[in-house]
């Protein structure tokens, strides 16, 4: 296939990396920043996007914020040829799906929602790589694809890249799920930081300080974006949080050993449940 990248941040950059390491495709690649673009070319990981090539493209993966993924769509729709199969991977799902769906009235382009379940606490082009997606999940929601053989082009050619499965969902379950996966971890970090005493903790801390805060790097536009078109769902999740917390508190607060024992042990049986699942 001839497949093309719109954006080439650390999602399309690996992607673009990813297709190019199997051999059997032929990448094009688009990034708002020039000099993206450019070295992309040099290293031989993507030819340039544009308007020329684009039609020739069979698949087009939109890796960009979810506001920019509609309008770049919306900006080349007379450049994209009918029976394409477009797959945005943005993080949330309702937000770039009901636009689109206005956007593509009319026309008949095979459109899925697409987010690949990988990441790292790093962003942009030099810090993707080809292997970011291996073993990794990537989730689809197909409403919006006339042809169902087209889901199952696009399942075969994740499969084809590294992942290890593919999720299939709709919109409303996997903003749902994703405000509390992802989403959620993503706030506790960045407010687990702010901590006066994170100034001290050298010499102090260990794996549960790395793993509670490696996501506190993020891109604050990108994830301030994506927080606020799944505000509903993540909400109810902060103020869940925060209502457990509260339980921890008191129990810690008022010396209650055996509240405090019950609710750590709820909570290490709920992850041995989950576990086995």
């Amino acid at each position: 296939m001839k497949i093309g990248i719109v954006g080439l941040g650390l999602i399309g950059g690996s992607m673009a990396k990813a297709i190019k390491a199997c051999g059997r495709h032929e990448v094009y690649g688009y990034d708002r920043d020039e000099t993206v673009a450019e070295l992309a070319e040099r290293e031989g990981t993507a030819h340039r996007l544009n308007t020329e090539n684009l039609g020739d493209c069979e698949l087009l993966l939109i890796a960009l914020y979810p506001k920019a993924a509609v309008d770049f769509v919306r900006e080349k729709l007379k450049y994209i040829k009918d029976g394409t199969v477009i797959v945005d991977l943005c993080g949330v799902k309702r937000a770039v799906m009901e636009p689109m769906a206005e956007v593509l009235k009319g026309r008949k382009i095979n459109y899925i929602g697409g987010h690949p379940m990988a990441g790292t606490e790093s962003s942009g082009y030099k810090s993707s790589r080809a292997d970011l997606f291996e073993g990794a999940s990537m989730i689809l929601v197909e409403s919006q694809c006339p042809d169902k053989n087209a889901v199952k082009k696009a399942e075969d050619f994740f499969l084809e890249l590294g992942f290890k499965e593919i999720t299939r969902t709709a919109m409303e379950e996997h903003d749902r799920i994703i405000a509390f996966t992802s989403q959620l971890a993503h706030v506790v970090s960045s407010a687990y930081i702010k901590s006066p005493t994170a100034l001290m903790h050298f010499g102090f801390s260990a794996g549960s300080y790395k793993d509670l805060t490696r996501v506190a790097k993020l891109n604050e536009v990108m994830w301030t974006e994506l927080f606020l078109d799944n505000a509903e769902y993540l909400s109810e999740e902060i103020e869940g949080i925060i209502d457990r917390l509260k339980e921890y508190d008191r129990a810690i607060s008022s010396g209650d050993r055996e509240q405090l024992k019950r609710l750590l042990r709820e909570g290490r049986e709920a992850k041995e449940g989950i576990d086995r699942v």
